[in-house]
């Protein structure tokens, strides 16, 4: 019989700088309410996401001077190195392994570029081998919680035993932009803030839940739906107004898809565990997965908490889910650029 994988721990963290979302709308409407003709309108997404505070890389008076790739990248490297140590450790610690036991780290971002990579940065002081595998994976956006979480299950299962450590980090803040007075920017500065979370897999015994399957559909002609647009001065976001229409018109046959070649249907799933991208498209989400308005309850809490932190947004609502108790089996369920879906199914660990 083959081992099936296990998560074994999660842990989250976010930087130490709040931004009440009162703050923030104040701050961009000084910023952009002058340059910008349609800033009146653009303002009440900063109430509609039904968001309180988030967590940023940086404190809010950072943001209202210009910066270019230097600043934001010498800001990634050290506030993404230290989200790394601290999710890592305390993964780790909640699981009982030590780090010289960890064989391989899969480590996904989409805000930042950095070489050496984070965990070859921090090898030497956390104690990894010199012989671990590192997977570190840039591009999935929204999406990599699962996807990125998929992936390091296929590590754990390909090697019965072996440890992998997966870290998901993203700090979207760094992409603010004073320059870009455009409708995505504006929604931008109302709806992403910072954080990462760590999970520790293991094929064998114990654990939390099972990881029983897993499955991305990438929908055709799709790439201007969300995304970056790269210049002089940073990213920039790529997000189509579109979206929450687009995920209530086309998730549903996906993720039946993902599920049916699992042997799997929609009906089997006791809790969908969703990424909440945002208010808008959280409604979307339970109409096409046919759930009761409101049923992404965790997920509301989530984003009012801490906002869109892009991909380890899912994981904050899956360790509350944890806490909660987990049904027989969940689906994570997350979108991102590509456009693509992601899901996986968990069952609990008896």
């Amino acid at each position: 019989m083959i081992d099936t994988v296990k998560l074994l721990s999660l842990a989250v963290a976010t930087p130490d700088n709040i931004i009440l979302q009162s703050e923030a709308a104040e701050t961009a409407g000084r910023l952009f309410s002058e340059r910008f003709q349609d800033f009146k309108y653009l303002a009440r997404v900063f109430e509609s996401t039904g968001i309180r505070k988030r967590h940023v890389a940086r404190p809010l008076s950072w943001f209202e001077q210009p910066h270019g790739w230097q600043d934001r990248m010498a800001a990634y490297v050290e506030v993404a190195t230290e989200l790394f140590r601290r999710t890592a450790i305390g993964a780790l610690q909640r699981a009982g392994i030590e780090a010289h036991q960890v064989d391989c780290i899969v480590t996904v971002s989409s805000t930042g570029v950095v070489t050496p990579s984070l965990e070859a940065r921090l090898a030497g002081e956390l104690g990894f081998r010199c012989d671990i595998e590192r997977v570190p994976i840039f591009g999935l956006g929204c999406a990599a919680g699962v996807s990125g979480l998929a992936i390091a299950s296929k590590m754990a299962r390909s090697r019965p035993g072996a440890v992998v450590l997966f870290v998901s980090i993203e700090l979207c803040s760094l992409a603010f932009r004073l320059d870009e007075l455009t409708r995505p920017n504006i929604i931008a500065t109302a709806l992403f803030g910072d954080g990462a979370a760590a999970c520790v897999l293991r094929a064998g015994d114990g654990g939390i839940a099972e990881i029983e399957s897993t499955g991305e559909h990438l929908f055709p002609d799709s790439l201007g739906i969300m995304g970056w647009k790269i210049d002089d001065t940073g990213f920039g976001i790529v997000l189509e107004q579109s979206l929450p229409v687009f995920a209530e018109t086309h998730v549903r046959a996906a993720i039946e898809g993902i599920l049916d070649r699992a042997g799997l249907s929609l009906s089997d799933v006791d809790r969908f565990i969703c990424h909440p991208g945002g208010a808008r498209v959280l409604a979307a989400l339970e109409s096409a997965l046919g759930l009761e308005p409101g049923s992404l309850d965790i997920e509301r809490e989530v984003i009012g908490d801490y906002g869109n932190m892009s991909s380890p947004t899912v994981l904050f609502v899956l360790e509350r889910a944890i806490a909660a108790g987990l049904p027989e089996r969940s689906a994570l369920v997350a979108m991102g650029p590509g456009f693509t879906a992601s899901c996986i199914t968990l069952k609990r660990v008896a």
